[in-house]
């Protein structure tokens, strides 16, 4: 892969990682293109500054992009939480800049990230990824700024029995149908998320069933992502995301420049 388009700095509430770092240890792996793709949730209380004033963020990692341009296509990223309640807000943030690309994400439902174990309390972990699809489709429902939607099945990452991180699609059927009919109905695309590997999944986020599904009901647009929140995760298992990419029968996957998606071959298509 030539390039990674799911990348954490320390313009993240969650990654302490200098911007300078990531770019160059995108270069220094080969990397063409690279989209930083820093956090932003209206609900959770530790978004940084940066996050609740979108131009600022946006005049920091353009600034990069042009330091950087003779090296290496910058596109100037984020990814949204974006639940349901927010749609307001969103719309209204989406607005104020020229985002090269979005990654829409749930990461809080009713304000809980399945991260934490107070999301799970009460609940099995069948109910606690009922709860996060829906949530998914109530999003769907009401927002559509967005370019691809990130790491469907995040939630299961940190379900908390290890026997039950390994479903089926047929497990919850009806809901990712909704969810994946929906976003081709909407001209949208995902992302084939590597860093559920990390995680201690066999797969990816989302799962090899979910993109194959996808495909079968004729998705097209994927972009590839590490979900890196270190330098050292990027581009991490990318020859087992082009793997299962092209078991699911895709022969492209996708960079963005101003909201618009590139087709870039797969390497080892034939």
């Amino acid at each position: 892969m030539i390039c990674d388009f799911h990348l954490h700095t320390k313009m993240s509430y969650d990654s302490e990682a200098d911007i300078d770092d990531v770019i160059n240890t995108a270069i220094s792996k080969g990397m063409k293109y690279m989209a930083v793709t820093d956090h932003h949730d209206f609900d959770l209380d530790d978004c940084v500054f940066e996050q609740k004033n979108p131009k600022a963020y946006y005049d920091t990692i353009y600034s990069f992009k042009e330091k950087y341009s003779s090296k290496i296509n910058l596109s100037v990223g984020i990814e949204l939480g974006v639940e349901a309640c927010q749609s307001k807000r969103l719309y209204e943030f989406t607005s104020q800049c020229p985002f090269d690309f979005i990654i829409g994400s749930i990461h809080g439902v009713d304000g809980l990230d399945p991260y934490y174990d107070n999301y799970w309390n009460g609940l099995t972990t069948k109910q606690g990824m009922e709860k996060y699809f829906d949530a998914i489709i109530d999003s769907l429902n009401v927002f559509d700024d967005f370019d691809v939607f990130g790491h469907i099945d995040y939630a299961i990452r940190y379900a908390r029995d290890e026997n039950e991180k390994h479903y089926h699609y047929s497990d919850f059927g009806d809901r990712l149908d909704t969810i994946l009919k929906k976003i081709i109905s909407m001209e949208k695309g995902i992302e084939i998320n590597t860093g559920g590997l990390r995680k201690g999944l066999t797969t990816t986020n989302p799962s090899e069933e979910i993109i194959k599904k996808y495909r079968e009901y004729g998705g097209k647009i994927i972009t590839v992502g590490s979900d890196a929140h270190t330098p050292a995760d990027i581009g991490a298992d990318f020859d087992t995301a082009e793997e299962i990419l092209l078991r699911c029968g895709f022969d492209e996957y996708c960079v963005f420049e101003k909201r618009q998606p590139t087709f870039i071959k797969l390497k080892n298509y034939h």
